[in-house]
């Protein structure tokens, strides 16, 4: 058990499912559990309604919430049906989780799009809850810590009106996983399974931006921050970025934040590291 006086992992781990498997405890979790669908499905009570939890879902409950688990054979596009279920489970406690769960009310079921980067931290906390010689009980707590306030981060962030402000949250999620690199409209569409002439409207009208604009604000902050915090050569900046060229990195981020990158890398160094977007400089030049 990893200890710590105000966030406790007690027990972290991954499950995968071949077979049907049902586990069922009406009087309740004796802990908080965090569990994340990672691949397949599985089924889950909600309010008395039998739900399915897909992939990039997350069931939240805390002391004493009914329980109820099943894995049975579904369908898929390729193949015949079969039954295939993983999931990364966390169940936690400790004074600092349930001042977390009190700031709002928490559903039983999240329905999230597969998000790697959240998966992520489930798979690091619970590699390092294995580890036998060098296990630190506060790196697994700080994991901790930051998937809850991940967690809360895409609860603000999830759509809660229609299927179009899903799929328009998803094409949003993976334009910033894929930002440092080529993105074509083609493909965000295709992430969501719509056309490309629906993902843009879909996009413009949920978030009043254009996907192709987009993409480069989510490039502009990933540039700004490395000109603000490595040495990295402005050109390499650019590149590493997603940007085509560097012409066309400098201009739009003058554009955007009225100097140039170069002036920007010195701004920031007598703001002492200073991140916060200063107010376009008149009459500055390159």
């Amino acid at each position: 058990m990893t200890q710590n006086a105000a966030c406790q992992v007690l027990t972290a781990g991954f499950s995968f499912h071949r077979k049907p498997f049902h586990m069922s405890r009406s009087d309740g979790v004796q802990n908080y559990l965090l569990r994340l669908q990672s691949e397949g499905k599985s089924r889950t009570m909600v309010d008395g309604i039998l739900s399915t939890v897909e992939s990039g879902n997350l069931m939240l409950f805390a002391p004493n919430d009914p329980y109820y688990l099943g894995i049975e054979k579904e369908e898929y596009p390729a193949g015949k049906p079969r039954v295939e279920s993983g999931d990364y489970h966390i169940f936690c406690g400790g004074p600092w989780i349930e001042e977390w769960w009190s700031r709002r009310k928490r559903p039983f079921l999240l329905k999230l799009p597969p998000n790697e980067h959240f998966l992520g931290l489930f798979r690091q906390l619970v590699l390092e809850h294995r580890r036998l010689s060098d296990s630190s009980p506060e790196i697994s707590a700080c994991y901790l810590q930051i998937i809850c306030l991940e967690i809360d981060r895409l609860m603000n962030d999830q759509p809660t009106v229609s299927p179009k402000g899903y799929l328009a949250y998803r094409m949003k999620q993976y334009v910033e996983e894929h930002a440092a690199y080529p993105v074509r409209l083609e493909e965000v569409a295709a992430h969501v399974d719509i056309s490309v002439s629906r993902a843009v409207h879909l996009f413009k009208e949920a978030f009043g931006i254009s996907i192709v604009k987009y993409v480069n604000e989510v490039r502009l902050e990933m540039a700004r921050e490395r000109i603000t915090f490595s040495p990295m050569p402005l050109e390499h900046v650019s590149e590493t970025c997603g940007f085509a060229n560097y012409t066309y990195f400098h201009r739009i981020f003058r554009s955007r934040f009225g100097m140039s990158p170069k002036q920007y890398r010195i701004y920031s160094r007598e703001q002492q590291v200073d991140t916060s977007p200063p107010d376009k400089a008149k009459g500055a030049s390159s």
